[in-house]
């Protein structure tokens, strides 16, 4: 039996570790090309040991780095462990071999110590173009053959030797070579030096020290996470919602159903009930997606940075306590050849549903309805010289509110931790122009003791004729209030041309849309719920909201029971406390 590592020497080999992991994802953004990974950082990165667990991950979008051990068992399919020699490096993004979604492509590299393998450097990223039917995003196609590229463990580097086949074959297959190449280049930087850092802590420490230490600090972030499951009833806890459409049968909703099975210290996720697969990629590759977005929220309920004392470090031992089930054949577990590249929206509602099944159990932790969505926005069109310009944007949502404060406003919840790109990179480097970005006031955030999250409103034009493919949800179903919160309100698309003055209003996801000069697209995120008796509100926090125009003074009075008072004092309004008093005394007792 290996020997136990001292806590001290613990402490530095997992700050060793969790310090690697955040130079890969620093040096992967910073070298990147494309504004998705060198401004949003839509990225993941870290190490893992030879039975593919996650021994550290990078600060960054939680989607990529738990997804990692599905890639690195579907390219074990194609690359045994014994076929691994020093200098190779794998690329890798088959949804059906463990990969999150195609565009999500990862590079790996083995990392030896005296001659054996020990484990692996891998980060993954998202690339702008890789082919597929329209460009950068995917919606309404056949099959996952429509989504572009699929490459299922194949050696970039052979021992060292570039494969110059298959980096041509790549750069040949996309609209944005300049981009993607430029991309892949740092994502192999990345992983060269996590390979590094690696084998320098191997030396330090000794191999078998370094990997006792990563098995002592697996089981302890499993066993904290379960203490904080045991301490939640034992039930079976259920909640529903829908999805819009799968963006080829409009008015046709789809079910979704959550159920958690919490028994003693372990936890299940069952999402039966919920649709089955659908003709377009609105679908979510089980072992990339799914199962990551449920380990993602129970280590965001249960083992939140910073409401607890300990350090727990971030591996796999927050992995193991959760089981997920979906059937075969259902949308979280679609059957091959079937799409499923646009698959982000129904993970985010995935989450937010197992926050709705657990409120009432655990309801210091759990928050009301997010928007739960993500508004993924591909802008593209042809320059004169005839190459392509690809733009992919992440847009902002809301948080529900809080069991001790509102929902944050125009944020990026849950899944996502991607930034917003610059307007002034977009500027200058593309033929967009952003009319308006700011805080949505035409829809105002769901009531409640704490008030949801206000949304956001962004507005792109284009200066030539182009393409748009928009990849969202919730226009529908709005997010709902908890303990007497009020929901807050759906998601909307609008495109106006400012030469014709045409209007059109969109549904949440569109595929290859024809875009012209002029053309103005805009984004309503949703507005969160609300947690608590509107009733219960402090007035001055309702007055607060409505000097900064978050809600109207109609909106204070009716869900708030809060009397406000024209005055002339430069900000227009003031609290008539008396007023206030009786009409909540009076609503209160009807």
């Amino acid at each position: 039996m290996a020997k136990e590592i001292d806590p001290i020497s613990l402490q530095v080999i997992g700050g060793a570790l969790h310090s690697i992991a955040e130079q890969m994802g620093n040096v992967l953004y910073r070298m990147s090309y494309s504004s998705i990974i060198r401004e949003s950082q839509d990225l993941g990165a870290g190490l893992f040991d030879r039975d593919y667990n996650t021994l550290c991950e990078s600060d960054s979008t939680p989607m990529h780095i738990g997804s990692l051990p599905g890639y690195l068992r579907g390219i074990e399919k194609t690359i045994p462990l014994d076929a691994w020699k020093p200098g190779d490096c794998v690329i890798h993004n088959h949804p059906y071999y463990g990969a999150s979604h195609s565009p999500d492509i990862a590079i790996v590299m083995p990392v030896f110590s005296g001659g054996e393998l020990v484990g692996f450097s891998a980060n993954t990223a998202h690339h702008v173009d890789i082919g597929a039917a329209t460009p950068g995003l995917v919606i309404d196609i056949p099959d996952v053959f429509a989504e572009g590229m699929l490459l299922n463990g194949l050696k970039l580097y052979n021992e060292g030797v570039r494969n110059e086949v298959l980096w041509k074959y790549i750069r040949d297959n996309t609209r944005v070579p300049g981009l993607v190449m430029g991309d892949l280049e740092a994502q192999i930087a990345s992983a060269e030096l996590g390979v590094r850092r690696f084998e320098e802590l191997l030396s330090t420490y000794g191999k078998d020290t370094v990997i006792q230490a990563t098995k002592q600090l697996m089981d302890y972030t499993e066993a904290m996470l379960r203490r904080e499951i045991a301490k939640i009833p034992d039930g079976d806890y259920v909640a529903e919602g829908f999805l819009d459409d799968d963006g080829r049968n409009r008015g046709v909703t789809l079910p979704l159903k959550v159920t958690v099975k919490v028994r003693g210290d372990a936890v299940e996720v069952d999402t039966t009930g919920s649709s089955a697969q659908v003709p377009t990629a609105f679908n979510v590759p089980f072992d990339g997606s799914t199962k990551v977005a449920c380990f993602f929220a129970f280590r965001a309920l249960l083992l939140d940075t910073y409401t607890h004392e300990e350090f727990i470090p971030q591996n796999e031992g927050s992995f193991r306590p959760v089981k997920v089930t979906s059937p075969l054949g259902s949308i979280f577990n679609p059957i091959a050849p079937a799409a499923a590249e646009a698959r982000f929206s129904q993970i985010q509602r995935l989450c937010d549903l197992i926050i709705k099944a657990l409120a009432l159990v655990l309801p210091d932790k759990c928050t009301a309805g997010n928007a739960a969505v993500l508004s993924f926005a591909s802008y593209s069109g042809v320059r004169p010289n005839g190459d392509y310009w690809v733009f992919l944007e992440v847009n902002e949502a809301a948080m529900g509110g809080r069991p001790l404060s509102d929902g944050p406003d125009t944020v990026e919840e849950l899944m996502r931790n991607t930034r917003n790109n610059p307007l002034e990179d977009l500027g200058m480097h593309l033929p967009l122009i952003c009319d308006r970005y700011e805080v949505r006031d035409d829809a105002p955030p769901g009531a409640g003791k704490f008030r949801g999250g206000a949304g956001v409103v962004k507005s792109q034009r284009y200066l030539t004729p182009g393409f748009m493919t928009h990849e969202s949800d919730r226009n529908e179903d709005a997010p709902w209030g908890v303990f007497g919160g009020k929901e807050g309100a759906c998601s909307k698309v609008e495109i106006r041309n400012i030469h014709t003055g045409k209007v059109s209003y969109q549904p949440a996801k569109f595929s290859g849309l024809r875009t012209e000069e002029g053309d103005v697209v805009t984004y309503y995120s949703p507005t969160g719920g609300g947690y608590g008796d509107p009733l219960e509100r402090d007035p001055q926090k309702v007055l607060d909201d409505v000097l900064d125009g978050f809600i109207g003074v109609d909106h204070a009075r009716d869900d708030y029971g809060v009397i406000l008072k024209e005055i002339d004092d430069g900000y227009g309004w003031t609290l008539d406390a008396e007023a206030t008093r009786r009409l909540r005394a009076e609503l209160a007792r009807s």
